[in-house]
């Protein structure tokens, strides 16, 4: 997939979160917000990532893609998160909203632990919903794990439908979608 003509959103209300696509140079950070971000999981009980998933090798391969963003704040990374058309066959099994959409997909949110309860994910939603309006998309799809009640309010409040279920190794996932 080829997102064309990217800019970075900033906002009024939030001039310092900056967005871009993640380069190699930001691997060892990535990897390691990723592996806080586990830790922390892990502590409130929430079994949805592990070193099997997301490992090293699937980040480094986001980033060679050119599919990774990060949203910076103050020199650190707050947030990365992937933009793709790329699905499993789980995802044949929702009835979604917009069926015969251009569609892009969203993976691997995740907040930085340390920054929060800032309103960051709430922005980092905004920003990925404006830059697939501009990348002329229709909606937005994305798999919710049941067993995170973070993540479900979050997509809740932006607005995400349920629109199926799939079953992987972690457990039950939420088929969610956002018409544009």
């Amino acid at each position: 997939m080829k997102l064309e003509n990217e800019r970075i959103i900033l906002s009024e209300w939030n001039s310092l979160l900056k967005f871009r696509r993640a380069k190699k140079d930001d691997t060892e950070e990535i990897v390691q917000l990723y592996k806080n971000a586990i830790s922390k999981m892990d502590a409130q009980k929430i079994n949805q990532w592990d070193d099997v998933y997301p490992d090293r090798t699937t980040l480094e391969d986001d980033i060679k893609k050119n599919q990774m963003f990060i949203g910076k704040q103050n020199g650190k990374i707050a947030v990365c998160f992937v933009l793709n058309e790329e699905c499993d066959d789980e995802y044949k099994k929702a009835k979604w909203i917009c069926p015969d959409a251009r569609f892009c997909i969203l993976h691997r949110l995740c907040m930085n632990p340390e920054l929060q309860n800032q309103g960051i994910a709430g922005k980092t939603m905004n920003h990925i919903e404006e830059f697939c309006r501009g990348q002329k998309y229709d909606s937005i799809r994305l798999d919710c794990f049941t067993q995170n009640p973070y993540s479900r309010k979050l997509y809740d409040k932006c607005g995400y439908t349920v629109t199926g279920h799939a079953d992987w190794r972690k457990g039950r996932f939420e088929l969610r979608e956002k018409k544009l």
